[in-house]
């Protein structure tokens, strides 16, 4: 098959400017689309450093931003295939094809003649360059140094065997995962097992067995989306602490897929490059382009934040044991937990779980990003898709299209766990207006209504979508989502906030098409801030022993050793394991993305959470006065401004932190 014929590799074709040709792909497509795309790109390289003419922004920095767009298209299908479709004929070529394609990265980043006419542009006078023209050039500038570009060619040769070796581990690490939460399940034999579980539970469970080929008893995966509503349902202490062993357990069984040693080396490798690079760890190295700068200054944030959460879950655990009449363990919390919110607030989040069908839940957050955003969601249907489950919207902001969402909802076999936003491609207009297409894909358990829990992680990555959606700039590199790691997660954060809104909250109905009651909402108002100090301590301790693992440096690790050792620091309750134990901890170990990273979320919560307060101190959420300026100043602008002053231009001044910590009931 010639490169022209090649799904994979060849342009994108249809309305909105071409989408992917998902019904046509076949895992054997990747491996020569890649290898032509990056010799495409490679000469595309050539012919930029082979230019006779000086470096000028045109015929360096821009024709660089266009070089390798086969490639790119490639990769994001390759994407795909490594989130929604991990077949073992995927993984075996997902082993094969990540060292090289890390060889070919350096190989770019190391290009001497590239990085000298790179250079040279940044050095020379700026005055004829916009705004965006002198961020998209201090980007690249700033990426190739920060990745070695300066270092002398033995140091260069070194750094990239340490990046090949790091992207087969993240591989491994991310596949043994996916394994443990495939193989490993829990069986119930008896109907006396069930105890608890409501019907939507039961209905899964079953499912999950006749799946697996054993109809008669029922099986809860080892999944997010399954694990914490059983563990907060299920009356049997025994299945609650066997489940909770298996998921808490994942890449920690001492098996061929035991992720601990693999974790230790990718710290050491790790530290070895930020050394390289000349840093002192690889915390220092990954937050140097960051918000926080510093990491001393994210961890005292982190530590802020543990202190009073850890002291607001010791005081619901002291709750929970005078009403259980026992002393709970990590497998109990959640069921007792509940169990307490009934009794303070008489509220069961199960009599929610009617009222959160999915397509209701699609529904309002259309709606919401039509008030605050105009934005229009149109459903298409004859488009190519890469799964039955998925769909896909046109997206108009007024009267023109922005782009296309693609909405992937359920768990199924081959999908990484969890829920995360992709661009497929980004907006950008460098030669002609180029429109985003984004996704949105989770883990729901299909034919089951969601939990809260569920809904605001729904909310939470639409969020994430319309960042994509909104984008308005001229280069790729800088458009929507691609802003730096601690500021990324503001708009994603914020959106959650109206989930709770009386307004959407008004718009859930059940199968009959009653709505929510009036006192079912005013009861979940006032238990609002319940059980945040279990959420936040979860969260921060993950956060915290992330930052302590990539501030050790090339010190060698015992995973195990260091995350009791850490947990013993900062006085871990124990009825609280971590949300991210080591082992099982991709957001840091399936690639470098959150690596020295998990900070992030704290971060960009006090960010969030400013914001929000900008809505109520005008006419409230759906203020669109605020929401515009909101779009001006955040939300169009991708990269293009410093993150700093985004949030300042939006809101006058610098974040003030204190309206998290109110915001989540603890003590000041």
């Amino acid at each position: 098959m010639s490169s022209e014929q090649n799904p994979v590799f060849a342009p994108w074709t249809g309305p909105w400017g071409g989408v992917p040709a998902f019904d046509r792909i076949q895992v054997t497509h990747f491996r020569p689309a890649i290898e032509d795309g990056m010799s495409g790109q490679l000469a595309e390289i050539d012919a930029i450093t082979a230019n006779a003419s000086a470096p000028t922004f045109e015929n360096t920095i821009v024709a660089f931003e266009k070089s390798g767009a086969p490639l790119n298209r490639a990769m994001s299908l390759f994407g795909v295939w490594s989130g929604g479709l991990s077949s073992p004929e995927f993984q075996a070529l997902e082993t094969e094809l990540s060292p090289k394609l890390s060889a070919f990265r350096d190989s770019i980043i190391q290009n001497g003649k590239l990085f000298a006419r790179i250079k040279a542009v940044y050095d020379a006078p700026k005055n004829e360059l916009n705004t965006e023209q002198q961020r998209l050039l201090w980007r690249h500038y700033t990426s190739f140094t920060r990745h070695g570009a300066h270092l002398p060619d033995d140091k260069k040769r070194e750094l990239s065997a340490l990046n090949q070796q790091l992207a087969s581990l993240t591989t491994r690490f991310s596949q043994n995962l996916l394994g443990d939460e495939e193989e490993e399940v829990l069986v119930i034999e008896s109907r006396e097992g069930l105890a608890g579980l409501p019907e939507g539970q039961l209905e899964a469970a079953a499912e999950e067995a006749t799946r697996r080929g054993r109809p008669g008893v029922w099986m809860i995966s080892n999944t997010r989306s399954s694990m914490e509503p059983f563990l907060s349902s299920s009356s049997d202490r025994g299945l609650r602490e066997r489940g909770w062993r298996m998921w808490t357990s994942r890449g920690d069984n001492g098996n061929a897929r035991d992720n601990n040693a693999i974790a230790a080396e990718i710290l050491l490798l790790r530290a070895k490059k930020a050394k390289l690079l000349g840093f002192q760890t690889f915390a220092h190295w990954r937050l140097d382009d960051a918000m926080a700068k510093d990491p001393q200054k994210a961890l005292d944030l982190m530590l802020s934040v543990w202190a009073p959460a850890r002291e607001q879950f010791r005081k619901d655990v002291a709750e929970i044991e005078q009403l259980a009449g026992l002393e709970i363990a990590p497998w109990d919390y959640r069921y007792y937990a509940e169990k307490l919110r009934k009794a303070k607030y008489d509220l069961d989040l199960n009599e929610l779980k009617p009222f959160l069908q999915l397509d209701r839940l699609r529904e309002a957050m259309f709606w919401v990003a039509g008030q605050l955003y105009g934005l229009r969601f149109e459903k298409r249907e004859g488009l190519p898709l890469f799964h039955p489950d998925a769909s896909v919207y046109e997206v108009w902001r007024d009267k023109t299209a922005v782009g296309l969402w693609y909405f992937d909802p359920y768990m199924r076999p081959g999908k990484q766990s969890g829920a995360w936003m992709s661009a497929y491609r980004d907006q950008q207009r460098v030669e002609v207006e180029v429109l985003t297409l984004v996704s949105n894909n989770s883990n729901f358990v299909k034919g089951q209504t969601l939990s809260w829990d569920d809904a605001r992680t729904l909310f939470h990555e639409f969020g994430h979508a319309l960042h994509g959606l909104l984008s308005n700039v001229t280069y790729p590199s800088l458009s929507g989502t691609n802003v730096v790691r601690d500021f990324v997660e503001l708009p994603s954060q914020l959106n959650e906030h109206w989930l709770s809104t009386p307004e959407v909250l008004n718009f859930l109905v059940d199968a009959k098409g009653q709505p929510i009651p009036a006192s079912l909402i005013e009861r979940l108002e006032k238990a609002r801030t319940f059980n945040e100090g279990f959420a936040t301590a979860e969260a921060q301790s993950s956060a915290i022993v992330d930052m302590k693992l990539h501030l050790a440096g090339e010190t060698p690790i015992d995973t195990k050793a260091f995350e009791k050792e850490i947990l013993e620091e900062i006085g871990m309750p124990p009825q609280l394991v971590m949300r991210h134990r080591i082992p099982h901890f991709g957001h840091i170990f399936s690639g470098d993305g959150y690596a020295a990273g998990y900070y992030s979320y704290i971060w960009a919560e006090v960010l969030e959470r400013d914001v929000y307060q900008a809505f109520l101190e005008a006419s409230g959420p759906y203020d669109r006065g605020v929401a515009t300026r909101l779009i001006d100043a955040v939300l169009s602008v991708g990269d293009t401004v410093d993150p700093a002053e985004a949030f300042r231009k939006f809101r006058g001044r610098d974040p003030k932190p204190e309206a998290l910590l109110r915001s989540k009931g603890f003590a000041l």
